[in-house]
């Protein structure tokens, strides 16, 4: 019954039983990693991906009473992450950053591969146009289903579905095609 005052208690927050304070260390912190390799992936700068990464827990403190299944809060953070770097845009005009300034990479975790495979994988990933390549980078660095991608994204599934298609497909032309320019300068097969 309405007492004439404005209740203040939040569902999830009932539910879980913690403080907001709480409920948001619980729910985001452990997907700090995968949102930050998600944005340099996105940026390809190093301090661009961790402003935007910092602008977007900002923006989940401040919007984390709307999180209303802890289950989606991976999916919800990156949706944040999306439409801040959308808003970048909005404000300025970033500088282009060439595929082989991403060596700072390296830098970002130490656990970095830098096999000649890894940076020709690296290499053609950067080839893939945005369409593709975000669908497929989200799945296999975020770990996401094609559900979750196309709430990212804001996309059907059966579109996530095809784009994660063709982006394997294209990979897997560009690398084919590496493979066999490689034997053909080296006489060797693999």
């Amino acid at each position: 019954m309405f007492n004439g005052t404005k209740s203040t208690a939040d569902p999830v927050l009932v539910v879980m039983g913690r403080s907001r304070r709480e409920k948001f260390e619980l729910l985001l912190e452990g997907l700090m990693g995968d949102l930050y390799r998600y944005a340099y992936w996105v940026c390809r700068d190093r301090v661009q991906a961790e402003e935007l990464v910092q602008e977007t827990y900002l923006r989940a403190w401040k919007a984390i009473g709307s999180l209303r299944d802890a289950n989606s809060a991976k999916s919800w953070l990156f949706t944040i992450f999306r439409r801040e770097y959308a808003r970048q845009f909005e404000r300025k005009r970033l500088e282009m950053q060439d595929v082989e300034d991403m060596g700072e990479l390296s830098g970002a975790k130490p656990a970095y591969d830098t096999s000649t495979e890894a940076f020709v994988l690296r290499r053609a990933l950067a080839t893939l146009s945005d369409d593709y390549r975000e669908p497929l980078v989200l799945q296999v660095l975020g770990g996401f289903n094609c559900e979750e991608i196309a709430d990212v994204l804001e996309i059907s599934s059966s579109a996530v579905m095809t784009r994660l298609f063709r982006a394997r497909k294209q990979l897997r032309e560009l690398l084919t095609d590496d493979e066999s320019d490689a034997q053909r300068v080296t006489g060797v097969r693999a």
